[in-house]
């Protein structure tokens, strides 16, 4: 039997617990979880080498040859560029014989400034930074804690980042009332490597008023015309999620996005005191429902993966099959949709997305342009699966 812990491929190191921004959409502060509130500001030294000595083992242990680092937030600059170079040395060092490492930072990058732009650079970290689109856009909704809006303050932390020649990705959640292409070029002017759009984060029990406002499937009628744009005008520079991700599933390879299909996620999150989670996003759910009873002080990601509860199986195992798409087409590719979409109180996890007629058109939209049905789709996946099944026996006699 496969080892669970031989599906953990990265980790997500959440370093400091507060934000300089009070963006209205964030699933942390403003999605109704206070379990921030109880954290220490900042993670420690000892928690983090905690949290990467966690990780080698489990390299050691499964034979994994590559692994990702992140720092996260809040905002993960709150905690300085000596803590960070601290980070980001442990990191390398305490992974000592993991061929391949890759680091990377999410940030709203306002704090930026040139020292923090050569560490980045030192270290060869890709940075996410997350911005929505043009200024009178972006200022609705990502200001800071008087009101302010961030965008130049963003924009002056990407001209850094471009200057010093560090990888750059934007991350933007959708806004329904904005132009999509407008928000798309403005992008590719930017000169992303990666852009990702973002469904907003709803559940099943606050969805209704978001479609009594902007239609049954808003999301699709939002990013159909990116994804017309991205076929017609995009360039393989630069890669746009989440349709890329969607292609490659359609085509039968497996997702690099948390947001399609049940297979196991492969990465968790840990909090500034410890504290390991499970898909962090989970937190819209319900206030601590991301909480699992783990810490890498405590018995670690081994103590985690041999547990038996939602968050094991969603890093590890992965997620069944929610019961109301047994029978959709797109059941073996999209596989219900992002986790924490799935969620009712009445009935938990069990419910297709409440983005499911969205993303049936998107992908119903990209099988039109690759010319590639459901039983080609079907065909490609057996075929990789037989030979993962066979690398997987190898690995364990």
């Amino acid at each position: 039997m496969p080892d669970p812990l031989d599906a953990l491929s990265g980790v997500t190191f959440k370093v400091a617990a507060r934000c300089n921004l009070n963006c209205s959409y964030c699933y942390v502060f403003n999605k109704g979880d206070t379990s921030w509130r109880e954290r220490p500001a900042r993670m420690s030294q000892k928690v983090f080498e905690a949290g990467i000595a966690g990780l080698r083992a489990a390299c050691l242990r499964s034979g994994r040859d590559h692994v990702s680092v992140t720092l996260h937030g809040g905002e993960p600059t709150l905690i300085g560029v000596a803590r960070a170079q601290a980070f980001f040395e442990a990191a390398r060092g305490g992974l000592e014989g993991v061929a391949d490492v890759r680091l990377a930072m999410q940030t709203n990058a306002t704090r930026l400034t040139p020292r923090w732009v050569e560490l980045l650079a030192e270290h060869r970290v890709d940075v996410g930074v997350s911005i929505d689109g043009p200024q009178a856009l972006h200022d609705r909704q990502r200001v800071d804690h008087r009101g302010r809006g961030s965008y130049h303050a963003v924009r002056r932390g990407l001209d850094l980042l471009r200057e010093g020649g560090v990888p750059i990705s934007v991350l933007s959640v959708i806004d329904f009332e904005s132009d999509p292409l407008e928000v798309h070029e403005h992008f590719c002017e930017l000169g992303p490597d990666h852009i990702s759009y973002l469904m907003p984060h709803y559940t099943h029990d606050d969805i209704a008023g978001v479609q009594a406002r902007h239609g049954p499937i808003p999301c699709l009628d939002w990013m159909r015309p990116v994804l017309d744009h991205w076929w017609q005008h995009g360039t393989l520079r630069t890669v746009v999620q989440p349709f890329a991700a969607m292609a490659r599933i359609i085509l039968g390879g497996s997702s690099p996005l948390d947001q399609f299909g049940g297979p196991p996620l492969g990465f968790c999150f840990v909090e500034t005191d410890g504290d390991i989670e499970g898909l962090d996003v989970l937190k819209i759910c319900e206030d601590g429902f991301a909480g699992t009873t783990h810490n890498v002080l405590t018995g670690g990601f081994e103590a985690f993966a041999a547990g038996d509860d939602l968050h094991a199986d969603t890093i590890f195992r992965g997620r069944p099959l929610p019961t109301g798409c047994a029978a959709c087409p797109e059941a073996e590719t999209c596989g219900g949709g992002y986790v924490p979409h799935r969620y009712r109180r009445a009935g938990g996890l069990n419910h297709p997305s409440v983005w499911c007629r969205d993303l049936l058109g998107l992908f119903g939209q990209l099988r039109r342009l690759l010319d590639v049905d459901h039983h080609e789709t079907h065909a490609r996946r057996q075929a990789l699966a037989a030979l993962a099944a066979g690398a997987t026996a190898k690995r364990h006699p």
